[in-house]
């Protein structure tokens, strides 16, 4: 699958991990939000804010892998945080998930989320 980041001298240069924009062609997966909950205890993972991210990002490949795919077909991710203050620790776990040229991604501060969860991503991804 070929990808092509998106950038515009019109607009303002990423602020972190992410394209502003992709290109991408083939059949789209949309992957429904997930928290960070554990597959091997079933339980939700709060503590560490980092441990947390990886669960996430770790259960978002395996639904693109059981699709056919990887990370590297996800095009789009929506974040939702339920403190800011976390935004620089989830980027630091997000690079190490993520390579250039990232996906687009919104980040989202909310108010609360399923089961008390501090962090929900959901993504899009080209097969």
């Amino acid at each position: 699958m070929e990808k092509k980041a998106v950038e515009s001298k019109e607009a303002p240069k990423p602020a972190g991990p992410y394209s502003p924009g992709i290109i991408a062609s083939g059949r789209i997966l949309f992957i429904s939000g997930q928290i960070p909950i554990d597959p091997s205890t079933g339980e939700l993972v709060r503590e560490p804010f980092a441990k947390a991210v990886e669960i996430v990002l770790r259960n978002i490949g395996a639904i693109v892998r059981s699709a056919g795919g990887d990370l590297e077909n996800i095009v789009k991710v929506t974040a939702y945080l339920t403190d800011m203050s976390k935004f620089q620790e989830f980027n630091e776990v997000y690079q190490r998930f993520f390579k250039p040229p990232y996906p687009a991604r919104t980040t989202i501060q909310v108010a609360g989320l399923p089961r008390n969860s501090p962090i929900e991503i959901e993504a899009i991804a080209i097969l």
